[in-house]
C-alpha cells in the first residue's frame, strides 16, 4: 500500500478509552499491557524507552494535556522517523496478541492541534476511514 495517498495515520485498538469513548491509541494500549503486568519486564522496559523517545521528540498536544476529547493522528508526510520508532511497539502488540488497526484517512475530523508530525482532532464519532489495515507488515509502510 502506498501511504502517500493518505494524509493521516492512527494506530488504534478495539477497546475504548474512558475519557473519549473512542478506540484507544497505541500508547494507551501498550501502557495498559504494562500496567496490567501482561508484558515481560524486558518488553515493558522496551515500551517505556519507546514512550520516552516520543515524549522527548514529539510535542504533547495541549488538548491532550487538558484531557479534552481528542485523538491524535500521525501525518504520513513526515512519518518515516515516527514509524521507525513505533514499529517495536507494534511488535509488542503482536507478541501479546493485542489486536490493533492502522487507520489511514484524509479526513480525520475537526483539527484542534497541529505540529510537524501530528494532528489532534475532536472526537465526534464521524471519522471517515479511507483505508483500514488490520495488522502491520514492512510492506504496509513502504512508499512505493
Amino acid at each position: 500500500m502506498n501511504i502517500s495517498n493518505y494524509k493521516y495515520l492512527r494506530i488504534q485498538g478495539l477497546e475504548l478509552a474512558e475519557n473519549t469513548m473512542y478506540a484507544k491509541g497505541i500508547f494507551s494500549m501498550c501502557w495498559q499491557l504494562v500496567q496490567n503486568d501482561a508484558m515481560e519486564e524486558e518488553d515493558a522496559d522496551l515500551f517505556k524507552a519507546i514512550d520516552a523517545w516520543f515524549s522527548k521528540h514529539l510535542p504533547y498536544p495541549e488538548p491532550c494535556k487538558r484531557q479534552e476529547k481528542v485523538v491524535c493522528f500521525f501525518k504520513t508526510e513526515n512519518s518515516d522517523e515516527m514509524m521507525k520508532m513505533i514499529k517495536p511497539a507494534l511488535w509488542l502488540l503482536d507478541k501479546y496478541n493485542h489486536p490493533y488497526y492502522l487507520v489511514f484517512t484524509n479526513t480525520p475530523g475537526q483539527i484542534v492541534y497541529e505540529d510537524q508530525y501530528q494532528v489532534a482532532v475532536k472526537v465526534s464519532g464521524s471519522l471517515q476511514i479511507d483505508k483500514l489495515q488490520p495488522s502491520w507488515s514492512p510492506a504496509d509502510t513502504d512508499n512505493e
